[in-house]
Order: structure tokens, then C-alpha cells, then sequence
């Protein structure tokens, strides 16, 4: 019913193991490298939005732990936005408020207390802040 496979296989084995060149071409990782990874990720999209907020001191605190989670290497910063009205800062304080909040879930899962608490702090600002602008637009 099925035709034989005609050509070799493509997991090579080296000393009776599989060689790390072949098997599914990616370097292998801990879980814990893996989050961080992950949380220098959510840490550095959530630096790119808070620069475009204008936030500097949360910018830098949020760019300390994104060096410190990539061994030293300084993330690369966004120029302030030209932010147009408050359907765009209301758009911008949303995407904070979930991009601190992912980065709080992986920094509970990495038992990385510092992050898990500048998240916790940076979701409760974003919130205050639409908080804030949903009451002054039904005013």
C-alpha cells in the first residue's frame, strides 16, 4: 500500500547518540533560559511602548531588568510618539497594561520577584491612567 522510503534518514548519529547539527536544527535551552527569553521579550515590548509614552523613569527601570535578563546587552529604545489624540493614548496604556501583564505571568513562572513586582506596579499605573481617561471623556 505505501512505497518504501528510498532515501537515507536525516538524524545522523555520531557515537551512537544524535548529533546537536541535526536534531531539529536549534540550539537546545533550559526552561529556564527559555523564560527568559520570553520575559526579555514581554520586558522590552513593554520599554518600547512606555518610551512612546514619555514614561522615562518606568522606561528605565523597565531597561535595567531587560539588560540584566540578555547578560548585559542594553535594549534598544523608542523615540517619544507623537501621540495624536486620546484614542491613540487610550490604544497605547491598553497595550502596556496586557504586555505587563504577560511579562507578570512569566516572571511568577521564573519565581523572578523584582520583574513580577515592576510589572504588577507598571499594570496598576496603566490602569489608573485608563481609569483616568474614561472618566474625563464622560464627563
Amino acid at each position: 500500500m505505501y512505497e518504501p522510503i528510498r532515501t537515507k534518514p536525516v538524524v545522523h548519529r555520531l557515537g551512537g547518540r544524535h548529533s546537536d547539527a541535526h536534531a531539529g536544527g536549534y540550539p537546545h535551552s533550559s526552561r529556564a533560559e527559555a523564560l527568559d527569553t520570553q520575559l526579555a521579550g514581554h520586558l522590552a515590548a513593554l520599554l518600547t511602548v512606555t518610551d512612546e509614552l514619555g514614561l522615562d523613569g518606568a522606561a528605565a527601570r523597565i531597561a535595567a531588568q531587560v539588560t540584566r535578563l540578555r547578560g548585559g546587552a542594553e535594549p534598544t529604545r523608542a523615540p517619544r510618539a507623537d501621540i495624536a489624540g486620546a484614542a491613540e493614548l487610550t490604544a497605547l496604556h491598553r497595550r502596556a497594561h496586557d504586555l505587563a501583564g504577560r511579562a507578570l505571568v512569566v516572571a511568577a513562572s521564573r519565581a523572578d520577584t523584582t520583574v513580577a513586582i515592576l510589572a504588577a506596579e507598571r499594570m496598576d499605573a496603566h490602569a489608573a491612567a485608563l481609569a483616568s481617561q474614561n472618566l474625563a471623556g464622560s464627563l
